[in-house]
C-alpha cells in the first residue's frame, strides 16, 4: 500500500486542495438538477442511450488502452449502466462493478441479461463506502475509474484503488472543464447571480498521487460532448430543466446563449463542444 502522504515542511497538501474544490463544487445549487440523479432510471436510460452512440469512440478508445487478458479480474469503479463493463466483459474473466446509483445498477443488470453476460458482479455502493476486506474479494489485475472521481477524500480513495490492484490502475479524469461544465461556467452567474465553481481536475489528481509517491503515466485524449434532440423545443426544455431557468428573463438568457451553438445534423438538433481527458495510469511493479 502506498504512503498516504509524502509532504515536506510547508508544502501544500493537494488532498486538501482537492477536498476544498470538491466541497465548493458540491455546494452549488445545480446539484439539485434532476437530470443528474442517477437513482432515477430514466436518467440512467438517457445516459445509456448516449453511451451507445455519442460515447462509442471514447468507450472503444478506453478499452483498447487497457492491458487486459482473458484471465483478468477487473474492478470498475463508477460503472454506471455498464458503459465499459458490458463491452469489456467478453474480453476478461470477471468484473466487479461498483455503482451507487440505483437506476444505474438496475439498468446494468438489465443490460447484462440482454447481452447474456454472467461474469459481472454489481455492488450498489459508493467507492468511499466499500470495505475492501468484506465487500470485495482478493486483488484485481485492473482497477478502473472512468469519469467517476467525485470523492471528497481523494487520497484515501486512491490508496484503496492501489491496495486492491495487483497490476494496473487506470483513471480517466477531466484535464480541463468539459463542454457541459463550460456551459455552467458561462451561464450560472447570468442565470442565478452566483459563481459556478468547477470540480477538481487532473492536475490536482496528479499532485495528490505524487505526494503519495505514486508516479503515474499521463496521456491527454480528446473528450467530445454532443447533445442530440429530435426538435429544438425538446432541446430547450432539457436545458431549461438542467440550468433551472424558470423565469422569462432566465429563459431569454438561456436562449441567447444556446442559439449561436445550435446546428442541425440530419433530422436532429445538435449542440457540441470539445475538451481534454487525462488518462492517468500506473503499474504496481513500477516497471512501465
Amino acid at each position: 500500500m502506498p504512503r498516504i502522504s509524502h509532504l515536506e515542511y510547508g508544502e501544500i497538501d493537494w488532498n486538501d486542495i482537492w477536498k476544498a474544490r470538491q466541497l465548493r463544487h458540491e455546494a452549488i445549487r445545480m446539484f439539485k438538477d434532476p437530470t443528474h440523479d442517477w437513482d432515477r432510471k430514466e436518467n440512467a436510460q438517457r445516459y445509456d442511450e448516449n453511451s451507445k452512440g455519442e460515447y462509442d469512440a471514447r468507450v472503444t478508445m478506453t478499452i483498447a488502452g487497457l492491458r487486459t487478458t482473458r484471465t483478468s479480474r477487473v474492478l470498475d469503479i463508477g460503472a454506471g449502466p455498464g458503459t465499459l463493463a458490458i463491452p469489456l466483459a467478453p474480453r476478461v474473466k470477471e468484473i466487479t462493478a461498483i455503482e451507487p446509483g440505483k437506476g444505474m445498477v438496475d439498468l446494468l443488470k438489465e443490460n447484462m441479461k440482454k447481452e447474456r453476460i454472467t461474469n459481472i458482479t454489481c455492488i450498489e455502493k459508493r467507492w468511499e463506502d466499500i470495505d475492501i476486506n468484506t465487500d470485495i474479494s482478493g486483488k484485481y489485475d485492473i482497477v478502473l475509474s472512468s469519469l467517476s472521481l467525485t470523492m471528497e477524500d481523494i487520497r484515501q480513495s486512491l490508496a484503496k484503488m492501489d491496495t486492491v490492484s495487483s497490476e494496473y490502475v487506470y483513471i480517466y479524469w477531466f484535464a480541463d472543464p468539459p463542454f457541459w461544465e463550460k456551459m455552467y461556467i458561462d451561464l450560472w452567474p447570468a442565470l442565478h447571480d452566483e459563481t459556478y465553481y468547477p470540480g477538481p481536475k487532473a492536475e490536482c489528481l496528479f499532485n495528490v498521487l505524487y505526494q503519495m509517491e505514486i508516479y503515474p503515466n499521463i496521456e491527454m485524449l480528446p473528450l467530445d460532448k454532443v447533445y442530440r434532440f429530435s426538435t429544438r423545443k425538446k432541446m430547450v426544455e432539457f436545458f431549461q430543466n438542467r440550468f433551472a431557468a424558470k423565469t422569462k428573463k432566465q429563459r431569454r438568457v438561456l436562449d441567447a446563449y444556446l442559439s449561436p451553438l445550435i446546428r442541425t445534423d440530419g433530422n436532429e438538433v445538435v449542440i457540441s463542444g470539445n475538451s481534454l481527458l487525462a488518462k492517468v495510469w500506473w503499474k504496481k511493479s513500477g516497471n512501465f
